[in-house]
């Protein structure tokens, strides 16, 4: 979602300028800051860009430079003379100095300068605006499509990591079984020689519990969700960003599991290495759109 976008566009005497810059965020947060007199093209711009990004913190920021040796700037009389009379009242309410430089402090306002140049019309004005958002809206999502591609191979490598750490889980099931029919013989044998037992029960119950231990299902639905996120990421259209992280939580839930039924320092290891790995993941899909 992170990205970049600068457009411009020029008319007789002035230059429009919009830039947008996007961060994470769930949903579409867009804030807008545009001169006074283009106000009116402000709601098509959040539908243009709301539609364009989807998701994201979107910051867009329109500016309008007067183009040196085509406009003469002059004063603006009527709006200074209403900021010295605010900063007057101010001065008189609040018990203040006066300014020492009335000059520097006036002309520091908004709109304390104007240009003489003809205005362009509205329609004009809002075209040449809009010209220049497509422009940083493009550039901003060729921005998106860079980092897409370095988040797209960080990705593949922590499922690689992850499946590559699966794949060593059988090599100690056998002995954790073995480890765990061992311990609750030697228990049996070492009750007091005068209680009397039902060993085809107990075998029964060993079974049982043994079974419950049984990993082979967190195993293969694990190995499907990590096949199912390497497809996410390969889909075509847009907006995968939520997808993934839906998958991310399946993944987070078989690893778990397996490390409650594992009962096995390696296999526990084992566990603690894939959770890294998908921590990664987690932290990095919350910038994918």
């Amino acid at each position: 979602m992170t990205g970049f976008g600068k457009g411009v566009a020029e008319l007789p005497g002035k230059k429009i300028t919009v830039e947008v810059k996007s961060l994470n965020s769930k949903q579409a947060d867009i804030s807008v800051r545009i001169p006074l007199a283009l106000r009116g093209v402000e709601l098509d711009l959040r539908q243009r860009v709301a539609a364009s990004l989807l998701r994201g913190k979107i910051d867009v920021t329109v500016s309008v430079d007067v183009i040196a040796g085509e406009a003469q700037q002059v004063l603006n009389i009527p709006a200074i003379r209403q900021y010295a009379e605010r900063i007057k009242e101010m001065r008189d309410a609040l018990s203040l100095p006066e300014p020492a430089d009335w000059y520097a402090l006036l002309l520091r306002f908004p709109d304390s300068m104007k240009s003489e140049q003809a205005p362009e019309t509205d329609d004009a004005e809002a075209r040449a605006t809009m010209c220049a958002l497509d422009e940083a809206l493009t550039a901003l999502k060729a921005h998106r499509r860079v980092e897409g591609e370095k988040l797209e191979g960080f990705f593949a490598a922590r499922v690689k990591n992850i499946a590559e750490r699966l794949a060593e889980v059988p090599r100690y099931e056998g002995e954790r079984i073995e480890r765990i029919r061992a311990r609750m013989e030697e228990g049996l044998a070492n009750l007091a020689a005068n209680i009397d037992f039902d060993k085809s029960r107990i075998e029964q119950e060993l079974f049982f519990y043994i079974e419950k231990l049984d990993v082979n299902e967190e195993k293969q639905r694990l190995a499907q969700h990590l096949e199912y996120f390497i497809q996410t990421m390969g889909a075509e259209g847009e907006a995968q960003g939520k997808k993934l992280g839906f998958i991310a939580q399946e993944m987070g839930r078989e690893i778990n599991t397996l490390g409650s039924k594992s009962n096995h320092s390696e296999m526990q290891r084992i566990v603690v290495m894939m959770k890294d790995e998908l921590e990664q993941i987690k932290e990095q899909v919350l910038n994918v759109l």
